[in-house]
């Protein structure tokens, strides 16, 4: 009986440690939590080859969602059905943040567009890769937003750890002010806590000889919801978009959807039990005079429950997630998805020539 009673004591006093500990992190990431405003103002850095966007010359923007240095052609992740939590070494993470920008260099863009930036995460060995890619687009002003950043993400295990991550956006001409923009969170208490907190960054550029602003909202909808925080976030952009439509601006959406526009459905059937984009039906931003491209003679992203190198490339699963959104008044002249073969990134990049048209 007295066995039986220290055994009791002990499995209690062990209940008790770990009731202790969540309890601890509960509060931890309570008080650490990140609390962005519905707006706020972020700063413009870097410099300027130009001060305004100009009508009638051709420009070149640029997407690509770099899946934070990490997620390169030996990558899987967890959350896609893969085994891996740290997916790259520093050494891999510096070379994939360098094939990433030799390749924007090749296409010589106006605007860029980056998705998942880290500046400070443990995923990513703590390399400011915002600073890296500003350094190496020093010509070009920069904007960034945070749209994940967590003192510490306790899971899996091991655990994911340190987030400071988010978008940016990179001009060759002068963003005379930039703006965070806070998109519906899909998630509760406490998963909320240590999640991501989906935003819009938008960046205004003036057009010379006009009242007008060349306005870019780099963008990276939801992932992992139950398919209603992409529709809600979906619908707010939308809003948005029209709102600047309606002040008669030049107006870009780009980035990561997470979704297919529903043009392009189907072009790349999803396998049974991996994980499913969202759709994006069309015809609303269609009727309001938007543009909706996609490239599908390349896919734009490739599944992470796998490493990419090595693997059957035609039994893979692949995606049309990344693309474009334009008012009526931009001439869309190429809309392309470059094959980088997912050696840097589990992204390929997407490029689109336009000219703003005086109206």
């Amino acid at each position: 009986m007295k066995a039986f009673k220290k055994i009791l004591r002990c499995v209690g006093i062990l209940v008790l440690v770990v009731v202790i500990v969540f309890a601890a992190l509960l509060a931890f990431l309570s008080l650490t939590e990140y609390k962005p405003q519905d707006r706020e103002k972020v700063p413009v850095q870097g410099k300027s080859a130009a001060e305004k966007a100009e009508l009638g010359v051709p420009y070149t923007a640029v997407t690509w969602n770099i899946g934070y240095g990490a997620l390169g052609d030996n990558a899987d992740f967890f959350m896609d059905g893969g085994k891996m939590v740290e997916t790259a070494t520093k050494e891999r993470v510096m070379q994939n943040i360098s094939g990433i920008m030799e390749a924007v260099s090749v296409m010589q863009p106006d605007f860029v567009l980056f998705q998942e930036v880290d500046q400070d995460s443990s995923r990513s060995h703590h390399i400011n890769e915002k600073e890296q890619i500003a350094e190496s687009l020093s010509e070009m002003s920069n904007v960034f937003a945070n749209n994940f950043k967590a003192a510490f993400v306790p899971y899996p295990v091991p655990p994911i750890g340190k987030v400071d991550s988010g978008l940016l956006t990179c001009s060759s001409a002068g963003i005379q002010e930039a703006e965070r923009v806070q998109l519906p969170i899909p998630f509760a208490w406490p998963i909320r806590m240590a999640n991501l907190k989906r935003c819009l960054l938008i960046s205004r550029i003036p057009v010379a000889d006009t009242e007008k602003e060349l306005v870019l909202l780099n963008l990276h909808l939801e992932a992992y919801d139950d398919g209603e925080g992409k529709i809600e976030q979906t619908k707010r952009l939308l809003s948005i978009l029209k709102q600047e439509v309606e002040k008669g601006n030049y107006v870009i959406a780009g980035g990561d959807f997470n979704q297919v526009f529903s043009q392009a459905q189907g072009i790349y059937p999803v396998l049974p039990g991996l994980w499913t984009p969202g759709i994006i039906e069309t015809g609303e931003f269609e009727e309001a005079g938007f543009s909706m491209l996609m490239d599908a003679s390349v896919p734009t992203c490739r599944s992470l429950d796998r490493p990419y190198k090595g693997a059957e490339k035609d039994a893979f699963q692949y995606y049309l997630i990344d693309g474009f959104v334009m008012s009526g008044n931009i001439s869309v002249s190429s809309v392309q998805t470059i094959q980088e073969d997912f050696t840097c990134a589990d992204h390929n990049p997407v490029k689109m020539e336009f000219v703003l048209v005086k109206e």
